[in-house]
């Protein structure tokens, strides 16, 4: 890691904490429309189906308004509740306004950031949509430690496609050998790295497993040593 210069980071679970900004949005929709259950069983069923359906997403094979639409009506069908086709649109609308507004970061986020910025060029790479990964940098206060954004939208492909990490190492003008990616999904930031040539630190937080590709990280601040 000697002759790193250029670090790209995924967002969502690795420096923004997803779970519980979602959480968080969630405990406030299903208040605002009087859907009667309670979050951790709803959380407990909808997480799964979310996952899922990203991984279609990320595989080209559904669009993002289906997406959005489908891990919601799924997640109502298994739980036995009877939601309306207007009403779950109009969750859908308000999951992706009211997300961005939380800023919980991972744990050592900013204390690693600090570090980083200093010594390195800092990156993002991301498959989240936009507009809404701009808010949520914004509402968290962290583009300050980030040259650019490459998401998936304004480029055209997502993580694991070769071509989101060759094109985000051209437009920055770095070089392979001297770039790292560090984020936590193995098939989307580790695999995808490391399939173009990049250097890739696995960052598990959430009891993935456990392998031999790369450098693997429980806590961002260990990349303070690494690094």
């Amino acid at each position: 890691m000697n002759n790193i210069k250029n670090i790209f980071f995924d967002l969502d679970h690795t420096i923004w904490d997803f779970e519980k900004n979602s959480s968080l949005t969630f405990k406030k929709i299903l208040k605002d429309f009087k859907i009667d259950i309670n979050l951790d069983e709803f959380l407990e069923i909808y997480v799964p189906i979310n996952f899922k359906y990203w991984k279609l997403y990320r595989e080209e094979k559904i669009t993002k308004e289906f997406l959005r639409y489908n891990r919601l009506k799924s997640a109502f069908d298994k739980l036995s509740i009877k939601v309306s086709d207007d009403t779950i649109e109009k969750i859908s609308e308000d999951y992706i306004y009211y997300l961005p507004s939380n800023h919980n970061l991972m744990p050592n986020a900013i204390k690693t950031l600090d570090y980083l910025k200093i010594k390195y060029n800092l990156y993002i790479i991301t498959n989240g949509f936009r507009d809404v990964q701009n808010q949520k940098m914004k509402s968290s206060k962290i583009n300050k430690y980030f040259k650019k954004i490459y998401d998936s939208e304004s480029v055209g492909v997502k993580k694991p496609n070769p071509d989101i990490f060759n094109f985000a190492i051209e437009d920055s003008n770095s070089l392979k050998p001297e770039s790292l990616m560090v984020g936590d999904s193995y098939e989307a930031d580790i695999e995808g790295a490391l399939s173009v040539g990049l250097n890739a630190i696995h960052f598990i937080a959430h009891g993935e497993k456990v392998h031999n590709r790369c450098a693997i990280i429980n806590d961002l601040s260990e990349l303070i040593e690494i690094l």
